[in-house]
């Protein structure tokens, strides 16, 4: 049952799209390992990807036999996306095209988009109606609003895209800068699209203090012009800055984002606290119905729910109000350039 790590009747079968990539090879370990499910949770993989990258996935399949995981019952590589999602508990859609240099965002959503539609509809047609889906693949955003619309019969709230690597990267910083450690650090938000036009906000974060006190994250920083202004580049550039001294994109802190926001998901989350999600928005903070949006969410027995009536300034207005422009923008185009 969520909220424990106690062994369960059955495995689970968890779903990896993009399995020869970066990503998954960090996420795969953590996922065999039980750091996402728990410790007595069995597993089923089921790893998809195209047809030149199988080999590839054999490869990471035998790493993950080699490692002797006690949780994985069995893994299956396929490059058919019904195949992978029959019957998933959880869907983790990791693959998508990389925009490349020159290349412009409409095509890289024509291209995206069409992989998310294929996805979607094999979702809806073989996957278990209770499925939770994670899209992590770029645009992620508007490929989670593909997917969902192509999987008619399924609820809204069966998806979500991945905001919490930026949340974490938040956390990490705000954590650094008052010379904590991150998990004293809570209700940290990101509004809107995983983009640089995302708003990571503090305006509602507490630090608790060694002593179980707690203060605002702003009364503690105490320094308007940071948090408006350094702090918001910082997060919305990180994943620049990443590819920029690594040479390639930020694999192992996403991968840890995706076990967070899963395992919230999964086990609930903290009385009190709340974590960061994309997901479809009612209309609520402002933000129009239709798109998905990063909002501050809690989740009580495996249910999504978006926190409601949190104060929101002028200056957090102005910027979350640019994040769903550029979000409504992206659908809008989607929908021009695949017709969902």
């Amino acid at each position: 049952m969520v909220g424990t790590d106690a062994p369960k009747s059955a495995p689970i079968i968890v779903a990896v799209t993009g399995a020869a990539g970066q990503i998954a090879y960090s996420l795969l370990f953590s996922l065999a390992k039980g750091d996402v499910f728990g410790s007595g949770q069995d597993i089923e993989l089921r790893l998809l990807d195209t047809p030149t990258m199988q080999e590839r996935v054999y490869g990471v399949m035998m790493e993950i036999q080699d490692c002797a995981f006690p949780l994985v019952r069995s893994m299956r590589q396929t490059d058919n996306a019904d195949e992978c999602f029959h019957n998933a508990d959880v869907a983790i859609l990791v693959g998508s095209m990389p925009r490349r240099e020159g290349q412009q965002r409409a095509d890289l959503l024509a291209k995206n988009g069409a992989i998310f539609q294929v996805q979607g509809a094999a979702l809806d047609r073989v996957a278990k109606k209770s499925v939770k889906v994670l899209i992590v693949g770029n645009p992620a955003n508007t490929n989670a609003l593909i997917c969902m619309k192509s999987a008619p019969t399924l609820s809204s709230s069966q998806f979500s895209c991945l905001t919490y690597l930026d949340q974490n990267r938040a956390v990490a910083l705000v954590a650094q800068k008052l010379q904590v450690l991150p998990p004293q650090i809570n209700n940290v938000i990101i509004w809107g699209n995983h983009s640089c036009t995302q708003y990571p906000d503090v305006s509602h974060a507490v630090c608790t203090n060694a002593d179980g006190s707690t203060i605002s994250v702003t009364d503690a920083i105490d320094d308007e012009a940071y948090v408006q202004g350094k702090f918001i580049e910082s997060i919305q550039t990180r994943g620049r800055q990443v590819i920029h001294a690594r040479k390639l994109s930020s694999a192992m802190s996403a991968a840890k984002g995706i076990g967070d926001h899963l395992r919230a998901w999964w086990f609930d989350t903290p009385d009190g606290c709340f974590v960061s999600m994309g997901v479809l928005s009612d209309g609520s903070y402002g933000i129009d119905e239709g798109i998905f949006y990063s909002l501050p969410v809690k989740v009580v027995d495996g249910e999504i729910q978006i926190v409601k009536g949190l104060s929101v300034t002028d200056f957090s207005r102005r910027m979350m109000d640019k994040t769903k422009d550029e979000l409504i923008a992206e659908s809008k185009q989607a929908t021009e350039l695949i017709g969902f």
